[in-house]
């Protein structure tokens, strides 16, 4: 009790003082490389040029996520499961008493299926969209497929084996959003959460951010506008119960809020107010060791040259933090992932 009201105050003295005093998550990109190639992402563009995050960084990171308290660390990437020492990783982290999270694209859950019940607490996967629509966007034939298999033996193995599932909505499938929800139930996963592409900014590897007719590629055209709106009212209509349930994160206000953000590409709209705290609750740790305080915001350090501790309470850092403004940064305007967590959040 002692511990956990402890943490507590540590958050709320960090969203006070800007300093990080408690850190409930980390994002880790254990490996550089993708084994998509999903046209809103071209991380897989870089594959030639191998990161990965080893042992040895996870460890010398114990010292800095044992004094902030860290209580979960999110695999993501690039594809996490690529490191061939993914799961040695998990292992450090697990035997620290931290929670470990998989953000995968699903391709090879089936190879890894009996480890990843013993090493990671939970999975969230990408859907795209039905069988053709999924393998044309990722690129990979028989990508849906290898990923329904997947979800499949890991409830074999253990059938309260939390499993949900991330859509990015966009050009190319926001008509197909209701039989992607229907995919979700098949495959009997335990929630489905939908968010906006993002077409703006540096992050998936965008060495120059998104141009015409690149953007154009994903981005809504104002035409297509009332059609996505028609699709998310009839989703709120006929999908209440999932809705309040919770098997579709979403609430209706931020089902709407993905029209909105693509409405306001145009002006017709400001975009969609996000509450945000990720950079005072979170950090990410890039496959090559840098750090940055969210995925979309730049490089701040690397835990190569020094402690995690030391370069998120850097005065840069905590000076970042101070003079940050949500409402009018252009990254944060534009933002479509945002977190927020409360103090009393227990993750």
């Amino acid at each position: 009790m002692l511990e956990a009201l402890t943490h507590t105050y540590k958050r709320y003295r960090t969203l006070q003082t800007h300093r990080i005093s408690a850190l409930p998550i980390v994002m880790l990109m254990p490996h550089s490389a993708c084994n998509c190639r999903c046209v809103m992402c071209d991380i897989w563009k870089d594959n030639k040029n191998l990161k990965q995050l080893t042992e040895e960084d996870i460890s010398g990171l114990l010292s800095s996520l044992k004094q902030f308290g860290t209580q979960q660390v999110v695999m993501s990437g690039g594809e996490a499961l690529l490191n061939p020492n993914f799961f040695a990783l998990c292992q450090i982290l697990r035997n620290a008493g931290i929670k470990v999270s998989l953000l995968t694209t699903g391709l090879t859950l089936k190879n890894h299926a009996e480890k990843l019940v013993q090493w990671v607490n939970d999975i969230i996967v990408s859907i795209d969209g039905d069988q053709p629509l999924h393998d044309a966007i990722r690129n990979i034939p028989g990508a849906f497929h290898k990923l329904k298999d997947g979800v499949q033996c890991i409830r074999l193995l253990n059938p309260n084996y939390r499993i949900t599932a991330r859509t990015v909505i966009h050009r190319l499938n926001f008509w197909n959003w209701i039989a992607i929800i229907g995919q979700a139930k098949q495959m009997e996963l335990d929630q489905i959460s939908f968010l906006p592409a993002d077409v703006s900014s540096h992050a998936f590897n965008r060495q120059i951010a998104w141009e015409q007719p690149r953007q154009d590629e994903i981005l809504l055209s104002k035409s297509e506008l009332p059609e996505l709106k028609s699709v998310i009212q009839k989703i709120i209509a006929d999908y209440a119960e999932d809705i309040d349930s919770g098997f579709i994160a979403e609430s209706e206000q931020k089902l709407m809020d993905i029209y909105h953000y693509y409405a306001a590409f145009y002006g017709m709209i400001p975009f969609p107010y996000k509450r945000c705290n990720a950079p005072w609750v979170s950090t990410v740790i890039e496959a090559d060791g840098s750090v940055k305080p969210c995925f979309f915001h730049d490089t701040i350090g690397n835990i190569r040259d020094s402690s995690l501790e030391t370069i998120l309470n850097s005065d840069d850092a905590i000076n970042w933090r101070r003079t940050l403004n949500m409402g009018t940064n252009p990254t944060c305007t534009k933002c479509v992932c945002s977190l927020h967590l409360s103090p009393l959040t227990n993750l």
